[in-house]
């Protein structure tokens, strides 16, 4: 019976990313990583951007001993009940039996756990002068005692120019330099598998004009334990000051 309900994903392309790039993303460096672009098309963007909630309040930001506010001008909403239902949709698949499968087939991780909590995730926006330091995410989900083990940004920035910056930058485990840059572009998606030395974020105030801002959708995914070779006691977010 057709219900009518068009997936936004196209999930045959998935399916021969992970049997294809699995073994790429399980190797990469500084940290097992893969950017797909068209994750969504250019419609599907175009759709959830007419929708995109409008994040007027600020959430509480702690500051580091520093002084410093880690993401200045960032706003974001996890709660699935203050977004239009097209981006309610997209939450949807992204936590289905079958994307769950491309995921686990893709980075070799079994028994992932979506978050219907959405804790950190979510719709995502920083405005101009915005940031979000160097870090390694928070490694528990803050309500059940569950590992954190994937990520996933997807970005929705239409015609976004280079030198607006936002990248998002992959740093050496020993922070020593940055290793990769990727531009937040509309459609691609970024997955990659945090540990407490994968640090990233875009550390660069945005340069982008008055009235644009870096728009994203933002998925963690969890599973029970994680293997004895990676460090498992429990941390906040592990913020990173750079030159």
């Amino acid at each position: 019976m057709n219900l009518g309900i068009t997936p936004l994903l196209n999930y045959a392309r998935l399916e021969n990313i992970a049997r294809t790039q699995a073994e790429i993303y399980q190797q990469e460096t500084p940290f097992s990583h893969i950017a797909i672009d068209n994750f969504i098309d250019e419609n599907t963007v175009t759709q959830i951007l007419e929708h995109f909630p409008d994040l007027k309040e600020k959430p509480t930001q702690a500051t580091l001993e520093s002084g410093k506010f880690p993401q200045p001008n960032k706003l974001w909403l996890s709660n699935q009940a203050g977004v239009d239902p097209i981006i309610r949709h997209l939450y949807w698949e992204l936590n289905s039996a079958p994307f769950l499968s491309f995921l686990e087939k893709l980075t070799g991780i079994e028994n992932l756990i979506a978050d219907p909590h959405m804790a950190g995730g979510g719709v995502h926006e920083t405005l101009k002068d915005g940031l979000l330091m160097i870090h390694a995410d928070f490694n528990k989900h803050p309500h059940f005692n569950l590992d954190r083990r994937l990520n996933i940004l997807i970005y929705l920035n239409e015609n976004w120019q280079d030198d607006w910056g936002g990248h998002l930058e992959l740093w050496e485990r020993d922070m020593s330099r940055c290793v990769k840059k990727i531009a937040p572009i509309a459609g691609r998606c970024v997955i990659f598998s945090p540990q407490r030395d994968s640090f990233h974020g875009h550390p660069h105030p945005l340069n982008c004009p008055a009235g644009n801002s870096r728009k994203s959708i933002a998925q963690y995914y969890y599973t029970i334990g994680r293997p004895a070779n990676e460090d498992a006691s429990p941390h906040k977010t592990l913020w990173q000051e750079i030159n």
